[in-house]
C-alpha cells in the first residue's frame, strides 16, 4: 500500500487525513485553482516550499496547505495584489487586520449612491434582455 493510504482511516470518500500531504493536483482542486498557479506562488512567495520528491513532483505539508489557502483568501477574496498579499503575509499579525491594495471598483460607487450591486446586476440584466 501507499504511504498516503495510512491515516486515513475509514473516513467517507476515501479522504486524507489532516496531516497527509497532498500532491500539487490534490491542493490545486482543494483551494480551487489550477496547478501552474501554485507553481507561480511559489516563485512569489518564499515561505510557500513544498517537498519535490523524485521527478520533482510537489507534496505540500499541513502548513503549505494553510499557507496555500491564505494566500488564495488574500488574493481571490480580499482582493490583494501579489505584492500586496506578500506584505501582509510578512507582517507579524499575518495579514489579520490588513486591507487589500485596491478595493474593487463596483464596491465604493455601489456604496455611495446607496444601490447594491446585485441591484445594478440585475437592472443590467433586464436592459440587456430589452435590447435583443
Amino acid at each position: 500500500m501507499a504511504d498516503s493510504d495510512h491515516g486515513a482511516g475509514g473516513s467517507a470518500g476515501g479522504g486524507k487525513a489532516a496531516s497527509a500531504m497532498l500532491a500539487i493536483g490534490e491542493l490545486a482542486d482543494r483551494i480551487g485553482v489550477p496547478t501552474h498557479v501554485l507553481r507561480y506562488w511559489e516563485t512569489r512567495f518564499p515561505q510557500l516550499r513544498p517537498l519535490q520528491r523524485s521527478g520533482r513532483r510537489r507534496y505540500y505539508r499541513a502548513e503549505d496547505i494553510a499557507l496555500a489557502e491564505r494566500i488564495h483568501h488574500l488574493l481571490h477574496v480580499k482582493g490583494f495584489t501579489v505584492d500586496g498579499a506578500r506584505k501582509a503575509l510578512s507582517e507579524p499579525n499575518g495579514a489579520a487586520s490588513a486591507e487589500p491594495a485596491a478595493p474593487p471598483a463596483a464596491t465604493p460607487v455601489a456604496a455611495s449612491h446607496g444601490v447594491s450591486v446585485e441591484a445594478l446586476m440585475a437592472l443590467r440584466q433586464r436592459l440587456a434582455a430589452a435590447l435583443r
